[in-house]
């Protein structure tokens, strides 16, 4: 029998168990792969810390083969995991990563953000903001800069692309930058939100029908969170007022949002792009859904039909930046 002191306190399933001790066990993300050169795509891959005061560090990924007279896209990713478990290091971002970079010829840089519980919110959104400034530094003639970005990337075609979690800071990230001197330095061109973590009180689509699974990620979100405002912190839930008009205020030309049929998630993903349609924001909406698929199911099963589909949407994207704009809202659903 269990002593008082090993018992379950919380269990945050499929994520972490709290224990009465204090105890924190995580269950996902734990497992890491180092980089390298990965020889089914031919991307190479290292790790570089990338603000030295607090150790955050990130995993940039490169096709082996660059021209020399071609300035790629540079993609910032945020990976998934409710702000509280996964890295770049593990194995499926590893893999996503490697597949997204092959697929669209990109340098992509990996932040490995700081997690809930050890570092409370907004830890994650502050290293991600950090992560933008040493980016933007590399415009800089001096500095400690990383090769990678300096030499091979075009600084008027950098994305910003995250799932689950990964694409709530992206969104917030994109808030941000307008107002602040980073946006006068570093032009974000577009953001990829893959099955984005937005959430709410009252349920919406798919969480009407679906009481457990709503009741679920309610609890993840108050754990990660746990504020007064509950599942309404404007963290979570961008529209908790009713209102769109702060998406007039994003940073970019254009957005690409996509989701999953089977995602309890699905319902904000759409209400984001109904509410970015008709917010006064002057880019190009794009929206994609994926049938018969859940929540981040490209990032588990990588080589499966849809999962190819959806990476190639993804290179497809990142890769218009040299296309002349156009207003234009779009949506797609692909089986």
């Amino acid at each position: 029998m269990e002593s008082n002191a090993s018992e379950v306190a919380l269990d945050l399933f499929p994520y972490l168990k709290v224990y009465k001790n204090g105890t924190l066990e995580r269950i996902a993300g734990v497992e890491v792969v180092p980089p390298g050169l990965d020889p089914e795509t031919n991307v190479l891959s290292k790790d570089i810390v990338i603000v030295p005061e607090t150790g955050v560090s990130a995993r940039i990924y490169r096709p082996n083969l660059i021209s020399e007279d071609r300035k790629l896209p540079l993609v910032v990713y945020f990976h998934g995991g409710a702000f509280c478990v996964a890295s770049p290091a593990f194995p499926p971002y590893h893999t996503s990563l490697n597949k997204l970079v092959a697929e669209a010829n990109i340098i992509a840089l990996s932040v490995d953000y700081r997690l809930v519980p050890e570092h409370p919110l907004p830890t994650a959104y502050e290293d991600s903001w950090a992560a933008l400034h040493w980016i933007a530094s590399h415009k800089d003639e001096d500095g400690n800069h990383e090769a990678w970005i300096k030499d091979c990337v075009g600084f008027e075609q950098v994305f910003l692309a995250g799932d689950s979690a990964g694409g709530n800071i992206a969104h917030h990230l994109a808030l941000r930058i307008k107002e602040s001197n980073l946006g006068q330095k570093l032009k974000i061109l577009g953001i990829g939100m893959i099955h984005p973590y937005f959430w709410g009180t009252s349920p919406i689509g798919p969480e009407l029908n679906d009481r457990s699974r709503k009741e679920l990620v309610d609890k993840w979100w108050l754990y990660v969170c746990p504020t007064d405002k509950g599942c309404d912190d404007p963290l979570i839930n961008p529209f908790v007022d009713g209102e769109s008009a702060d998406l007039a205020g994003l940073a970019c030309d254009r957005i690409l949002i996509i989701v999953a049929e089977k995602d309890i998630l699905k319902g904000r993903g759409w209400l984001y792009y109904d509410k970015l349609v008709k917010s006064g924001w002057k880019g190009k909406a794009e929206i994609m859904e994926t049938e018969g698929e859940d929540h981040v199911f490209h990032i588990f099963n990588p080589d499966c039909d849809n999962a190819t589909r959806l990476t190639k949407r993804l290179a497809s994207f990142f890769n218009q930046g040299k296309l002349p704009f156009q207003l234009k809202c779009e949506s797609e659903v692909l089986g």
